[in-house]
């Protein structure tokens, strides 16, 4: 995805599972610091039943729900606030709502290669300075920013749903601001997954290194009154998914839904979370 100048030709693309075996072998590579990087969405990299290596939050399935098909998913949340976590060092997150690329049933091992989604960066250059955007994307293709401007501890609603067979609508609102971005695009989806989501993308440097990317400091991101079909997601803990990276140290954690099942927070850099207290 393009950011701030620094990153004025960055994109980030969401990779189908095939090609994330040969994308995980180099990513094992410590994190590179090059002015220039690409970041990459992509689907799930599950890790057993509860632990990812790319998302934290909750990820609901077809098989997990006797068969539902998702053609729609909202979301809110407050744009987090991104400090450097580590000197010198460009840092990148990203939160988003979307349909497809997560597991379809509670094991964590059978997953969905379509995705579309939309949602929020926040991202720190080597300097330390943070920038935020709002995009969306459908894989294979880039994903796209939007001139939304947005900052941390703006309120956004996200909506992405199918109006027709086959024709998806997509909006972000910016809720503090007012300002709001529609649009529509045809895309393929097999309908398997809906989820609630905080990543961290593949950054690919100017030499053609890939490594995950870093995540910086992240004030607490707390998504509320999801929905998935239009209705309640009814979320429950056992759809929890924990960040942690390739040594197994914990990213992020989710908490336990809030009283009404359509929220929870999401804690960085913590192995442990505390669910929101109240709806």
């Amino acid at each position: 995805m393009t950011h701030a100048a620094r990153r004025s030709s960055t994109l980030r693309i969401c990779f189908a599972g095939a090609a994330l075996g040969a994308i995980l072998a180099v990513a094992m590579a410590p994190a590179r610091t090059a002015s220039a990087l690409q970041l990459h969405h992509r689907p799930l990299i599950a890790v057993g039943a509860s632990q990812s290596n790319n998302w934290s939050g909750y990820n609901q399935g077809t098989l997990e729900k006797n068969g539902t098909l998702f053609h729609q998913v909202s979301g809110d949340w407050v744009v987090p606030t991104a400090t450097q976590r580590v000197a010198n060092q460009a840092e990148s997150s990203a939160t988003w709502v979307g349909i497809g690329g997560g597991r379809v049933d509670s094991s964590g091992l059978v997953g969905d290669n379509t995705l579309i989604q939309a949602g929020t960066s926040q991202d720190v250059d080597a300097s330390g300075k943070a920038s935020y955007t709002a995009w969306w994307e459908i894989i294979p293709a880039p994903s796209i920013p939007i001139s939304l401007p947005v900052s941390a501890g703006n309120h956004v609603h996200v909506d992405v749903h199918e109006t027709t067979p086959g024709m998806w609508s997509i909006t972000i609102n910016n809720v503090s601001t007012g300002g709001s971005f529609n649009m529509t695009t045809p895309y393929t989806s097999t309908y398997g997954t809906a989820e609630w989501i905080e990543e961290t993308p593949v950054v690919v440097d100017s030499s053609g290194n890939v490594s995950v990317g870093p995540m910086p400091n992240l004030s607490t991101v707390t998504f509320d009154q999801s929905q998935a079909n239009n209705a309640a997601a009814n979320l429950n803990a056992s759809e929890a998914i924990q960040l942690v990276d390739f040594n197994g140290a914990v990213l992020e954690t989710p908490s336990a839904p809030d009283v009404d099942f359509d929220g929870f927070n999401d804690c960085a850099f913590a192995s442990s979370c505390s669910a929101p207290t109240s709806s």
